[in-house]
């Protein structure tokens, strides 16, 4: 399957929509947060129609002062669509996948030996179909966790900060010439599902931390175009976590910090720019990952660890 323009145009058009581009109007001005919304809306996904984003890299064991060890690859795709509302607001819509795969081959992993416990473990492949959500006026906070943890503040670091405390959604974007930058980040810190009670295996603790960082770099001419309803964009994504649950590091007594390195990019050449052993995996076991989201509803994305505490048996059973 693959996105091209003729399959863009059928889907919008079979949703009611019209194939013809808005007239342009005035360049973005990105000290509004309503025109923030819109760019970042085609930016992350597109209007009109849904576009394809891959990533795919390595991903690293970080222990002590050791020199960085790589494990193996991680890479998926994501399905994603943006539509602006009346209010200026933009909602999305999405499916993605991940999955973990040989550096050398790019074969995705059915099973792992982990050099740490000597022991061979199953991979736990990160499916995601309820990608949901409206973005508003403020930056989005991200409640994981119970009531005790704190949200995540997306791009703490260069949010701008009202006195009243609010937080307008203002990018920091950066103009070079022909190209714009992005950056966005979230680091969260949260009680972990995967509870060392239940997993003991699988926990590396009560509470887990991951954090992930994307540098877009997009056209200027085509992020300011109004006509324009999605842009292509190559970024730099990494991201610094605890141990995956799948990887049974639990009671290992090795004490580190998993990093990883991707490429992320979107095109509208859709499933022609993901790497075509993630497509054929996909292909052969989740076909519906293929398919665009078909709704509009409110939903949450699921993090990892939540997934494999709804779907792993516990390790111990342990009365609630």
């Amino acid at each position: 399957m693959s996105l091209t323009p003729d399959y863009i145009r059928q889907t919008f058009s079979a949703a009611g929509g019209s194939t013809s581009q808005p007239p342009v109007q005035s360049a973005l001005d990105f000290t509004n947060p309503y025109d923030n919304l819109y760019a970042f809306g085609k930016v992350w996904a597109g209007y009109e129609a849904p576009v394809v984003g891959a990533f795919h890299g390595l991903m690293f064991a970080m222990i002590g002062n050791q020199r960085l060890q790589p494990l193996f690859g991680y890479c998926g795709f994501g399905i994603f669509e943006s539509r602006l509302e009346a209010n200026g607001h933009v909602r999305l819509r999405g499916k993605e996948v991940g999955y973990f795969s040989d550096p050398r081959t790019g074969d995705i992993l059915d099973e792992w030996h982990n050099p740490f416990t000597n022991e061979t473990v199953k991979p736990f492949n990160f499916l995601n179909d309820r990608i949901r959500g409206e973005l508003g006026a403020e930056m989005p906070r991200f409640d994981f966790g119970d009531g005790a943890d704190s949200p995540t503040l997306m791009n703490e670091a260069t949010a701008i900060v009202n006195e009243d405390g609010s937080v307008p959604f203002i990018l920091p974007w950066e103009h070079c010439g022909e190209r714009t930058l992005l950056s966005w980040d979230y680091t969260h810190r949260y009680r972990n599902p995967v509870t060392p009670q239940r997993w003991p295996k699988a926990s590396t603790g009560e509470f887990i931390n991951p954090s992930e960082h994307f540098t877009f770099s997009v056209e200027t001419a085509a992020l300011q175009d109004r006509g324009v309803a999605s842009v292509d964009y190559q970024c730099g994504f990494s991201r610094l976590s605890p141990w995956w649950p799948w990887m049974r590091m639990g009671q290992s007594g090795v004490e580190g910090v998993l990093f990883g390195r991707m490429h992320s990019h979107k095109s509208t050449r859709g499933f022609d720019d993901v790497p075509r052993k993630v497509v054929a995996y996909t292909e052969k076991h989740y076909p519906e990952f293929l398919e665009p989201a078909n709704d509009w509803d409110d939903g949450f994305p699921i993090g990892t660890w939540e997934a494999y505490a709804r779907d792993v048996p516990p390790e111990v059973d342990v009365p609630s």
